[in-house]
């Protein structure tokens, strides 16, 4: 029997200081940076392996302000110096197909830190603003751009109220109650 992986402190710890970025500088994201989470981004696991995915790199400010207008909890994205829109085609990814974005996000996200940079992924609605995206960025069908991710150096939060709760549930609140040990 193999033993189990020895723990990764850094790893974990990495995993638990994610926080979304909605506010950046206007310092650039070099292309070094990009490449590299587009790396990370490629060896996401996918059902079947399909990889029913395409990832669309905005950086010019046009466009940008364009897909920040695209739905009501995508504005961030204009203030991005990066944005990275996912492209999904949901024929070929079937059922699976959202489960394997949300990986996919995931893992540019968790990249995008690694590498010292905040994010924010952003969905983008209705469907008429879906096709808008596709189109923008060149892309018809069988792909949807449903979905984008602000990428950048995190700036600070600017003052205000706001109705979003913060902090996190206990461990025991959404996991259940505790196994028995075999």
């Amino acid at each position: 029997m193999t033993p189990p992986p020895e723990p990764q402190p850094d790893l974990l710890a990495l995993l638990r200081s994610v926080r979304a970025t909605r506010w950046f500088t206007d310092d650039a994201v070099t292309e070094a940076e990009i490449a590299a989470i587009v790396e990370a981004a490629r060896w996401t696991g996918s059902a079947r392996n399909r990889q029913p995915w395409r990832l669309l790199i905005a950086t010019d400010a046009a466009v940008r302000a364009r897909l920040g207008g695209l739905g009501a909890y995508a504005g961030h994205l204009a203030a991005a110096p990066v944005v990275v829109a996912l492209a999904v085609d949901r024929d070929l990814g079937g059922a699976d197909a959202s489960f394997d974005e949300g990986r996919l996000c995931q893992t540019i996200v968790l990249a995008a830190h690694a590498l010292g940079l905040g994010s924010c992924p952003a969905t983008i609605f209705p469907e008429d603003n879906v096709r808008a995206a596709a189109d923008l960025l060149g892309v018809g069908p069988p792909w949807r751009v449903e979905h984008a991710i602000a990428l950048g150096r995190p700036a600070p939060r600017p003052p205000r109220v706001t109705a979003v709760p913060t902090g996190r549930r206990a461990a025991d609140e959404f996991a259940g109650p505790p196994r028995p040990t075999p």
